[in-house]
C-alpha cells in the first residue's frame, strides 16, 4: 500500500489523489494540518531523499520564516528538520511511500 502525505487543499496533492484513484491504486492519506510528520519520520525520508529536495522553497510558509531561519535550514540539516517538524508545509508535496521507497514530484504534475 502506498502512504500518501501532503495538504488536502493543495493542488499537486489533488492532482496525486485523483491520479491514483483514476488508476485504482490503493493509498492511504495523511494531511500534514492534522497529523504533522515527526521527527523521526522526517529523518527516514532524508535517508532516501536530500534535504535539497523534501525542503519546500517555494511556498508560503518559507518566505514567511525571517532570514535567519532560512539561512538555518539551508545550512543546518538539524535546523532544517526542527523547522519542518513545527512547519510541516515546509515539506514539498505530495510525498508518496511505499514500502521502503520515498517519491516527490520532480515539477508540477
Amino acid at each position: 500500500m502506498i502512504e500518501l502525505y501532503g495538504i488536502t487543499n493543495c493542488d499537486t496533492v489533488k492532482k496525486a489523489r485523483n491520479w491514483l484513484a483514476e488508476n485504482n491504486i490503493v493509498y492511504e492519506f495523511s494531511d500534514f494540518k492534522k497529523n504533522a510528520p515527526s521527527e523521526a519520520v522526517i529523518r527516514q525520508w532524508l535517508e532516501q531523499v536530500p534535504l535539497e529536495t523534501l525542503l519546500n522553497k517555494r511556498g508560503t510558509t518559507w518566505r514567511k520564516l525571517d532570514d535567519a531561519n532560512r539561512q538555518a535550514a539551508e545550512n543546518n540539516l538539524e535546523e532544517a528538520i526542527r523547522l519542518m517538524t513545527e512547519n510541516p508545509s515546509l515539506i514539498k508535496r505530495p510525498v508518496s511511500v511505499s514500502y521502503t521507497h520515498l517519491t516527490l514530484p520532480t515539477k508540477r504534475i
